[in-house]
């Protein structure tokens, strides 16, 4: 360590894995204003947190398997953090956003814009629907940043009409429900066809399969242009968490051919 540097602490670094999730990866440079941002709550330069992030890319095995590198110097507290969220991303990614919800004196709800009181209203049980909205919103903002705001089908860019789409439902799968590479970023048009297993994405090449059922005869232009054009074509793949192979596999088995 250079002479006046500081040791990074487990906070911290839990902090900026929270921050590597949220961020494209070409938008990890220090002249992000969210990196500028983030740098200042933790007293560090915005070129430590650039280069912090760029430890992180480099246990990443996605990055990898499209020949990214990421930075040479991480530290062992580096992967031994990036191991606890890789290994259990519901829970790590929960336990990093109320870590952030202290740093910047705020809660984790009023952190993801959750409204309180319209839940209070709705006279459910308040605890399990706040973990529920949170652990959405949490998803979302991964997911979307993954895709850099774009539909992995259409090029969609409009985040009003992008959806964090699960790629093994939320209800089926507990231990998944936040981990980046259980996610597409889809047009709510292409979200819920892929919801209802009517479109999916191949496990091996991650082209796009349309059902049987929306390649009609005679059908409208618009059902083509949007279904039946499409396949065999490839999706937009992100530059980090590429969709695990393993959960679009499941998701293939229930594709209605």
């Amino acid at each position: 360590m250079k002479e006046g540097q500081k040791l990074w602490t487990k906070e911290e670094l839990i902090l900026a894995v929270n921050l590597y999730c949220k961020l494209p990866f070409g938008k990890m440079h220090k002249g992000n204003k969210e990196i500028i941002q983030f740098a200042g709550l933790i007293g560090r330069t915005p070129s430590s947190i650039a280069l912090k992030l760029g430890n992180f890319a480099s246990f990443d095995p996605t990055l990898k398997e499209r020949g990214i590198k990421g930075a040479s110097n991480a530290s062992k507290l580096d992967k031994q953090i990036w191991d606890e969220f890789y290994n259990n991303w519901d829970e790590a990614l929960i336990e990093s956003e109320k870590l952030l919800a202290g740093a910047k004196n705020t809660t984790i709800e009023k952190l993801n814009k959750i409204d309180i009181s319209e839940i209070i209203r709705e006279g459910v049980e308040k605890e399990r629907l706040v973990k529920t909205r949170v652990n959405q919103s949490i998803f979302r903002s991964i997911i979307l940043a993954t895709y850099d705001n774009t539909c992995c089908i259409s090029g969609i860019t409009n985040p009003d009409l992008l959806i964090a789409s699960h790629i093994v439902a939320w209800s089926k799968d507990e231990k998944n429900r936040l981990n980046p590479m259980n996610g597409l970023c889809l047009n709510a048009l292409h979200d819920r066809a892929f919801d209802k297993c009517l479109i999916t994405v191949s496990a091996d090449d991650y082209t796009i399969k349309i059902s049987k059922k929306l390649k009609l005869k005679n059908a409208p232009s618009m059902l083509q242009e949007n279904f039946s054009n499409l396949e065999g074509r490839a999706i937009l793949l992100p530059d980090k968490f590429l969709p695990s192979k393993e959960l679009l596999k499941i998701h293939n088995n229930l594709f209605k051919e």
